[in-house]
């Protein structure tokens, strides 16, 4: 991602995600009324332009994968609050709207992002009337020169306390080296804790038809700056987990079964690639 500039995939998600709250049917999987009021004017014209595109074979499956994990972590970071966890932070928040519609009293958030994409998503909240909260705490870092573990820290974040960390649409841009440096700083955290993400399968796993798709998107984020480059197997994801448990793994066929049986509309995950996963120490 260009150091001065916010990220744009970040928007195309928020545009997917508010997307959902217009063209698809009830009940929506992610009931989310900040969607589309924080894209505000500035965003319109590029969310009216979506419902042309909205029943193509590829924006259905990509809405439905946006917003089915988001959901999953959702659902998970309340099972968790059930136990006793108290802080959650997104990692790679981008425009995600938890803190703002944060049901949890006593769940503190810490919302982890570029300076650039961070400070484009404030101005666009108070350009739009949307209050902020004192539940939340924004931790701005240049992984090229700051340390995702000082910066959380320095933030307030509380190692002590059971934490639940959200890595969604993030890893398939990282390197492994940065993967494991992250997910090293998360196991460090007090039993209670977890971690909630999604990743790609290696393309040997894909039909020609889905590896097709992804070649598209690829090309897609790689011409903004975004490239993909990390993948892994459901095997090779259970053992960089080796030190949590309580490890759930589900696949499309898992997410459709959970979140979209019985729909009017055809909301679905289509293809294998995505794999979402939360574990727990």
């Amino acid at each position: 991602m260009d150091t001065a500039t916010p990220s744009r995939t970040a928007l195309g998600v928020a545009i997917r995600r508010a997307s959902h709250q217009l063209y698809d049917s009830s009940p929506l999987i992610l009931n989310d009324p900040i969607a589309v009021p924080m894209l505000g004017s500035v965003y319109r014209d590029a969310l009216e332009k979506a419902v042309a595109s909205a029943d193509d074979h590829f924006s259905i499956s990509m809405r439905a994968w946006l917003v089915a994990r988001s959901r999953y972590a959702e659902d998970k970071l309340s099972e968790g609050v059930q136990r006793g966890v108290r802080q959650y932070v997104l990692l790679g928040a981008g425009l995600d709207t938890f803190a703002y519609r944060n049901p949890h009293a006593n769940l503190s958030v810490f919302e982890v992002d570029h300076p650039a994409t961070q400070e484009w998503k404030r101005r666009l909240l108070a350009s739009n009337g949307l209050e902020g909260t004192d539940r939340l705490q924004y931790v701005a870092v240049d992984f090229e020169r700051q340390s995702l573990a000082t910066e959380l820290l320095q933030s307030g974040l509380d190692p002590a306390l059971p934490t639940v960390f959200a890595w969604l649409g993030v890893l398939v841009y990282l390197t492994h080296p940065a993967f494991r440096l992250t997910l090293d700083f998360i196991a460090t955290f007090s039993e209670g804790s977890g971690v909630i993400m999604d990743y790609a399968l290696p393309r040997q796993a894909l039909s020609c038809e889905e590896l097709e798709d992804r070649d598209k998107l690829a090309a897609r984020v790689g011409g903004v700056g975004e490239p993909f480059q990390l993948f892994f197997s459901p095997t090779e994801m259970a053992s960089e987990l080796s030190s949590f448990s309580s490890i759930e793994d589900l696949n499309t066929r898992a997410l459709n079964a959970r979140y979209f049986t019985g729909r009017t509309d055809r909301l679905s995950l289509n293809g294998r690639s995505g794999h979402i996963v939360s574990a727990w120490r």
